[in-house]
């Protein structure tokens, strides 16, 4: 079957890129019609209903989606896809057009932003097929939550519960929210557990990484590697404020990890507890999951898409 005999269905999350989706739409509708997509498209009503529509259009057949929105829209998507059971989770065939707030995920595949090349990107084809993250919320009766990017808790968790207020600023918004969230965030004390190893310490954050880039563009992990069946782990350790007004520039280029508070490792499975401060915010792909401690193993070569 050629790529454009195929059958496609269309997400499009209208409030993603502050409302960008969906005064796009149309000119994307236009474009996907004249290059001769086949496709049906729905609209989200409300947070979290990619999910609901991954498995419906899973249930009609449809096995090549494409993704009008941002980072949390393709979160969704990934939830949606690895919490169905009828067929393997890498048969699904992901298409993205981002207009989010960071774009965080396209910028690790170099996906393109503009939407002619996103949607050239998709039409050529090229398939690659990425390891997912799978956490596990111990103090919530609450179904397992899939990322593609990265998850975290602490201060990266607390900005993230911040940032919709500040949207309108774009990749700006990441900044902003640190920023504020400097001044009335408390480091938390916790035991990282990873294979027979425990990591007991005062922490700014613990990062677990699958993908370069969050939070508009920072780079908060060593080496995170996509396809290689481990995670890229960060903790960053009793940071003061003056030393994270400092350290600034450091979480764009990457060398945040190289200060001497900052301990790396990798691994296939991580455990954190949390020690007495529940109320911890949890963040995946930038989305508020929930609190406290929590487990997160990976699931190789579970989630593909066009490159």
């Amino acid at each position: 079957m050629s790529r454009l005999s195929k059958k496609w269905f269309v997400i499009i999350n209208p409030t993603s890129g502050n409302g960008k989706s969906k005064k796009t739409w149309p000119k994307i509708k236009n474009l996907l019609e004249l290059r001769g997509l086949d496709f049906d498209f729905a609209f989200t009503a409300y947070s979290g209903h990619s999910i609901l529509l991954v498995h419906q259009a899973i249930e009609n057949n449809f096995t090549h989606i494409i993704c009008v929105g941002g980072d949390g829209t393709l979160h969704n998507i990934v939830n949606g896809i690895m919490s169905q059971n009828k067929i393997p989770s890498n048969s699904i065939n992901v298409g993205m057009i981002p207009i989010g707030t960071g774009n965080d995920w396209v910028r690790t595949h170099q996906i393109p932003t503009n939407i002619k090349s996103a949607i050239d990107t998709i039409l050529k084809g090229n398939i690659s097929t990425q390891d997912i993250g799978k956490i596990e919320l111990l103090n919530h009766k609450t179904k397992p939550v899939f990322f593609n990017n990265l998850a975290g808790i602490g201060f990266d968790a607390y900005v993230a519960g911040k940032v919709y207020k500040y949207k309108y600023l774009g990749a700006f918004a990441y900044l902003f929210g640190a920023l504020i969230g400097l001044f009335s965030f408390k480091n938390f004390s916790a035991t990282v557990s990873v294979e027979h190893h425990k990591y007991a310490n005062i922490n700014l954050m613990i990062l677990v990484g699958l993908c370069k880039y969050s939070g508009g563009g920072m780079r908060l992990t060593e080496n995170p590697n996509p396809f290689d069946g481990l995670f890229d782990i960060s903790m960053a350790h009793n940071l003061t404020k003056m030393e994270i007004i400092k350290n600034l520039g450091r979480l764009f280029n990457g060398n945040i990890v190289f200060n001497k508070k900052v301990s790396t490792l990798k691994t296939a499975k991580i455990d954190v507890k949390v020690n007495n401060n529940d109320s911890l915010f949890v963040q995946a792909d930038g989305e508020i999951i929930g609190s406290g401690p929590f487990n997160a193993t990976i699931i190789p070569k579970a989630f593909s898409f066009y490159s």
